[in-house]
């Protein structure tokens, strides 16, 4: 699958050496991982098992993927958009930290949630830490909707982090919550000014 934007093209991952070496250096990057939860990559054969474990396991699905941001005019990969296979369908992104405040993830997200709707996924989720005030407003602007916070003892980073979960149902249910994270944190709760 591949899907177009005014600037962007989005798509599969794949194990080539340029792709590679572009999640390389987006997955390096300490500012862009600041608030992900893996630490950054060090070399080439670092990114290649987490391709290996992470990203050929995701788009060997129907219903999750790790797909490219690529820029339309270089066709060089700037970031990438995920959803995982879990039952929270949780949507995840990055971005190389020179494109940060242009509206690309905003722009990425809204071509990937457009095709979600077709094959009738009934919501997802999006996570973010609670001083990662940027990704909560890309959130946003995808029409997701605020419904709680938590707290986890973040792994492999072991250290406690207060997340909020934001969720679109695409099937029209508005009342649906995914409480999963909810239930399992000691501490939640719903917080006003959000």
């Amino acid at each position: 699958m591949i899907l177009t934007t005014p600037r962007l093209i989005i798509r599969p991952a794949t194990s080539t050496i340029n792709d590679l070496t572009a999640l390389t250096q987006i997955l390096a990057d300490e500012q862009v991982n600041q608030y992900l939860p893996w630490y950054p990559v060090t070399t080439l054969a670092a990114t290649k098992r987490f391709y290996d474990e992470k990203i050929a396991r995701l788009n060997a699905t129907d219903q999750a993927f790790f797909w490219l941001i690529c820029l339309k005019t270089t066709q060089q990969p700037i970031g990438y958009i995920d959803l995982s296979d879990d039952a929270g369908h949780d949507l995840g992104y990055g971005l190389a930290v020179a494109y940060w405040h242009q509206g690309i993830a905003t722009e990425a997200g809204t071509a990937v949630i457009d095709y979600l709707r077709m094959p009738s996924l009934p919501f997802i989720t999006a996570t973010h830490d609670r001083h990662n005030v940027g990704s909560g407003k890309v959130m946003q602007k995808l029409g997701m909707q605020y419904a709680y916070s938590y707290e986890e003892q973040w792994q492999p980073k072991d250290i406690l982090v207060t997340f909020r979960l934001y969720q679109l149902n695409l099937d029209g249910q508005t009342d649906r919550i995914y409480w999963h994270y909810w239930d399992q944190s000691e501490t939640h709760m719903i917080e006003k000014m959000i």
